[in-house]
């Protein structure tokens, strides 16, 4: 057993590697921009400011967003390119204002893959705009990065570096010229930028190794797996919080739901599916039935909206006003004693937990019933009844535990059920749970939420398999992991 579970762990790894890769895929490709409509606005822009401009490359280099999504093939940038983005940017070509943004985003994200380039094509001797352009490219793609400029508390290695490396940038911002400038001045920051580059052309030069390493590790899936081997998963785009400190909070409100629901669910529902498989084909197993699959229909928003126009302190009939209308807790809820609050909270959560819980239960009984039903036709259910053993030890010690293997089945679905809640009963209850933050975060397009809650969901599925089948070998003796 100790050797099956240890090998289970170790496929866990590639496993969850394969689909954490699937969703960052599906994430970064989809259309759109991160962050909301403010970052789509910022790039529909025709002509940015300078200080917007500034604002959104350092919100793309915060969250790695100028970086290629899977392989970096920037290394073999070539000349062609280059010139080609800078002939866009002057709306040559045919090229409309959106793509003289998307041309002037390029030079931007390619950053010091660019410069050789830049520099060749304003020392090519091609027409003044060019040139010009070439001069503006280079403000943009020779800036150096900060190494881990978010960093709380640098080395002072590293904040020597990043000082040396902000006098840089500083200096290099200061390369430049307006349109109208006399030509000598022109002349002269272009000879400022060459001479510049004269003394660091070795930085842009890789050997194959190097080359190698930025093809696989200088990626937007690199540098975020990278942060998941610190058990970081970033900061919201949003609201710029640490995701995993928002997580925590936000996963007490579904945990309290979710685990109460499936508690109150398998202790009703199992009873009844024993019942309804001892009593087979009575009125009250038809009765039962027929209740639960229409319980089963009912739509969760349906019933919950029902529940709130009925029952809470918004209903028309005041007799009926006894739950609050949603939220967690009341408002003076600070003032209370901790019972009181405890109390609170419970009476919160009454309606929401019910809108949970009644969907499962034709569900559930239903799997006990048919795992029952093959049990107690077992040649050892015989014998233990020919032995004289009373029916109620019959079924409650000899047929229930190898009953319930079906349900033991569910419970790679239940785990991360447990982590997202319900969407719709967090809505419509205005329960700040998992669920909803996980609806909110797929609006506004905040990727590092999105990435947190499905792979936390990923290792929920992979752990509740593992459970489920050590959950055979416990209930059913027949079963061995070797």
């Amino acid at each position: 057993m100790r050797a099956y579970v240890l090998k289970r762990l170790l496929l866990m790894i590639p496993t969850f590697f394969g689909i954490s890769l699937v969703v960052f895929l599906v994430l970064n490709l989809a259309p759109g921009h991160p962050g909301g409509n403010q970052q789509a606005s910022d790039l529909a822009a025709d002509v940015r400011s300078a200080d917007t401009q500034e604002s959104h490359r350092i919100f793309r280099e915060q969250f790695g967003l100028d970086r290629p999504v899977l392989f970096n093939t920037r290394i073999w940038l070539t000349q062609e390119e280059v010139e080609q983005a800078l002939r866009e940017i002057a709306g040559r070509d045919g090229a409309s204002p959106g793509d003289r943004v998307r041309a002037q985003q390029r030079i931007e994200d390619w950053g010091a893959y660019a410069v050789p380039h830049l520099v060749a094509a304003m020392q090519a001797g091609q027409d003044d705009e060019i040139r010009d352009l070439a001069v503006y490219g280079l403000r943009l793609a020779a800036r150096r990065p900060l190494i881990d400029p978010f960093e709380p508390r640098p080395s002072p290695e590293r904040r020597a570096e990043n000082q040396a490396r902000r006098a840089e940038n500083n200096r290099l911002r200061g390369y430049r010229y307006d349109l109208d400038a006399p030509e000598a001045e022109k002349q002269r920051v272009a000879g400022e930028w060459i001479a510049w580059y004269a003394q660091v052309a070795d930085r842009f030069r890789h050997d194959p190794a190097e080359k190698v390493r930025i093809f696989f590790l200088e990626t937007r899936f690199a540098r975020y797996w990278a942060n998941l081997a610190r058990f970081d998963f970033g900061v919201s785009l949003v609201t710029r919080e640490p995701v995993m400190a928002t997580l925590i909070d936000k996963l007490r409100y579904s945990l309290s739901l979710s685990i109460t629901s499936l508690l109150l669910g398998y202790l009703i529902s199992l009873p009844i599916g024993i019942y309804s498989a001892v009593d087979k084909d009575s009125l009250v197993d038809r009765t039962t039935t027929i209740g639960l699959f229409m319980l089963y229909s009912l739509p969760s928003f349906f019933v919950g909206t029902l529940l709130l126009f009925w029952f809470s302190e918004g209903s028309s009939i005041e007799a009926f006003r006894w739950f609050p209308i949603g939220g967690w807790r009341s408002a003076d809820a600070d003032q209370l004693t901790s019972i009181a609050q405890v109390r609170d909270v419970a009476w919160h959560l009454v309606l929401p937990v019910l809108c949970m819980t009644y969907g499962s239960f034709a569900a559930l009984s239903r799997y006990m019933r048919s795992g029952l039903l093959g049990v107690i036709r077992s040649d050892y259910v015989r014998t233990a009844r020919a032995k004289g053993l009373p029916e109620s030890r019959v079924i409650l010690t000899h047929a229930v535990r190898n009953g319930l293997l079906p349900v033991i089945t569910l419970l790679a679905g239940l785990l991360p059920a447990i982590l997202g809640g319900s969407v719709i009963v967090e809505v419509i209850f205005d329960v700040p749970g998992m669920g909803r933050w996980l609806i909110e975060s797929i609006y506004q397009r905040d990727y590092n939420v999105i990435m947190a809650i499905q792979l936390l969901s990923t290792l929920l599925v992979l752990f509740g398999i593992l459970l489920s089948d050590l959950g055979y070998a416990l209930v059913d003796p027949r079963i061995r992991y070797r």
